[in-house]
């Protein structure tokens, strides 16, 4: 092969044909009708969310099916309850949401974002995962588990129809003015 990439086409005789691509660092991709799919998972650049009141994922591929936010020992400044909004090259939607969380009978809704959270209260530590996936046609539903530093475990879902072809995402508060003191966020996505 005596190069960088090693391509290899499928069926190359229709227009539908699949050619998978593969390059020195490993990293493989498919492409079928002219779009890129990477089948493996895409790690973004862990942000420490230690300051201001939102923070952001930008750049998300077209071809993105799903996406896993990763929360380690998050926590506010506040008691207003942790969302995640999703976005497009027109800016983040915060509004349309179907959501809610419960921890224990207990339960929260919000239209503004996808909640982590529910009855936080100040500098209480929040961990878990939130998965968002698409069904096509710009449908997105959630699904998220969270563990407080204390024990308690809150569960939510939710869905969300985008204007445009998402390729961003913002973790901040119901408020929006609550601040991030302590904590890690990343996202992957495939």
């Amino acid at each position: 092969m005596g190069g960088d990439l090693m391509t290899v086409t499928i069926n190359a005789s229709t227009s539908s044909g699949l050619q998978i691509t593969s390059d020195t660092s490993g990293s493989i991709e498919f492409q079928s009708d002219g779009t890129t799919y990477n089948p493996l998972l895409t790690a973004s650049t862990a942000q420490a969310s230690t300051s201001g009141t939102a923070i952001n994922f930008t750049g998300i591929p077209s071809w993105v099916k799903r996406i896993t936010v990763m929360f380690s020992g998050v926590s506010t400044s506040g008691t207003s309850n942790i969302l995640v909004q999703l976005g497009y090259s027109g800016g983040i939607e915060s509004s349309g949401y179907n959501s809610g969380a419960n921890n224990g009978g207990t339960g929260a809704t919000s239209s503004a974002g996808f909640l982590f959270t529910q009855s936080t209260v100040a500098a209480s530590t929040h961990y878990g995962s939130m998965i968002i996936s698409t069904l096509g046609s710009n449908i997105w539903v959630m699904q998220s588990v969270e563990a407080l530093g204390s024990g308690s475990v809150v569960f939510s879902a939710g869905g969300k129809t985008t204007t445009g072809t998402l390729d961003r995402l913002r973790i901040t508060t119901v408020n929006g003015t609550d601040t991030f003191d302590a904590g890690t966020i990343n996202i992957m996505y495939e």
